[in-house]
């Protein structure tokens, strides 16, 4: 499955390189969601939320009312769980929080395993949080096996290339795949339709955002590849 981003400031749709530098803005978060209306699923991350700036709840129960969204950004309390999908998010995902064993628990006891997708971001080979701005000690692969029995999913950003439509690193996700039976997404560098392609075979989701949002691939023939 192809699942297009709106990552939200500000109220606005935007596109960052690496989780930092500003890259563009795209139209508004209802454009944008007419936009990818062949797409079955969509990922929205509150950027604002992340970063404790506020949030843009308000737009996401907007896209939640109009599309299977899946929803991340600023999750550290299951009260902020419940709260998304009270708006209507049909999963959350869970970043640095997930690192925290109590705060984890507490988590998927208030969203349900069920409704959780962890966020496994990796820089360098090690996880990072913190926004990416912090590295751990672990890889991945380790940290699966640990975290399998509280969500459904995993999120896998390959942040060495976010953002820069550079590629992706293929054999990380062969790697992750053969680590876990869990759904995965990749995300991260991903630019052509042969990964795509690559990744669909070995059975993980593709989150698409710069290279979209740039017109380096093409919506209509990805609504093609995901049908």
């Amino acid at each position: 499955m192809i699942i297009p981003c709106i990552d939200l400031m500000d109220g606005k749709v935007v596109q960052l390189v690496q989780g930092r530098e500003k890259a563009l803005e795209g139209g508004s978060p209802l454009e944008m969601l007419a936009k990818f209306r062949a797409f079955p699923q969509i990922q929205v991350i509150d950027l604002d939320a992340a970063m404790s700036k506020g949030s843009n709840d308000a737009l996401v129960e907007v896209l939640a009312s109009r599309a299977l969204v899946r929803v991340g950004g600023g999750v550290r309390t299951p009260e902020r769980a419940q709260a998304l999908i009270q708006q209507g998010a049909y999963r959350v995902i869970v970043g640095t929080a997930a690192f925290d064993r109590e705060k984890l628990t507490e988590i998927a006891d208030a969203a349900t395993p069920g409704r959780l997708i962890i966020a496994l971001d990796s820089k360098a080979g090690k996880v990072v949080t913190h926004g990416w701005t912090e590295a751990t000690s672990v890889t991945a692969e380790e940290m699966i096996p640990h975290l399998e029995p509280f969500c459904s999913g995993f999120l896998c950003t390959y942040v060495d290339k976010e953002g820069m439509m550079q590629g992706t690193d293929l054999d990380w996700f062969r790697r992750l795949r053969a680590a876990t039976q869990h759904e995965l997404t990749a995300a991260g560098g991903i630019t052509t339709i042969d990964e795509i392609r690559e990744l669909h075979k070995l059975g993980i989701h593709a989150a698409l955002g710069m290279a979209i949002y740039t017109g380096r691939l093409n919506l209509d023939e990805l609504a093609l590849l995901n049908s």
